[in-house]
């Protein structure tokens, strides 16, 4: 009687285990660098109604930050990416905040002037963006592009910001192809 017992309360458990490491390696995988990917070539509208696509980012290093106005993470950190922003600008760090499409636009609006966000800002209408982006659905979850178009990292939930500085130091250092 013992070994059913000890069977039915012993299996379910390595499948959560598994489970568990499945996700945190998937997690983990999604913030390592070398995976690197194309930039898509998209429209996408800013706020203020000007018309842009991706691939004018290629050439840039650019931070791509996906959130939303009713994610607390989201909102805790667009302060130290506005620094992050305001820190390399001068260097010539692209930033672009894209709130996903379920955000609604006036909250984002409201958002965006409340805060004086200094960079663009665009919602992802049709969600276009984040499936182009390797399917984005976590938030936040922002994206370091080189130069020459490449995602080379990716950070689901707040960056480690000094490491995302350290990284766009390097980046902005080197000379332009």
């Amino acid at each position: 009687m013992l070994i059913p017992f000890l069977f039915a309360v012993v299996t379910p458990m390595p499948m959560i285990r598994r489970l568990m490491i499945l996700l945190v390696s998937a997690l983990l995988s999604a913030c390592q660098p070398g995976t690197q990917s194309d930039l898509p070539d998209l429209p996408f509208t800013q706020l203020d109604g000007s018309q842009h696509r991706t691939s004018t980012l290629k050439g840039k290093v650019t931070v791509l930050n996906f959130w939303a106005t009713s994610c607390t993470t989201c909102v805790k950190e667009m302060p130290q990416i506005v620094t992050t922003h305001q820190r390399f600008q001068a260097q010539g760090l692209e930033t672009l905040a894209v709130a996903m499409s379920y955000d609604p636009p006036a909250y984002v609006r409201q958002f965006a002037q409340t805060r004086q966000l200094p960079f663009r800002v665009t919602i992802d209408q049709d969600g276009s963006l984040a499936k182009a982006f390797g399917d984005v659905q976590l938030t936040p979850t922002t994206l370091v592009i080189n130069r020459e178009g490449k995602v080379v990292k990716r950070y689901v939930g707040e960056p480690d910001f000094k490491a995302l500085h350290a990284l766009l130091g390097q980046l902005l250092a080197e000379p332009a192809r």
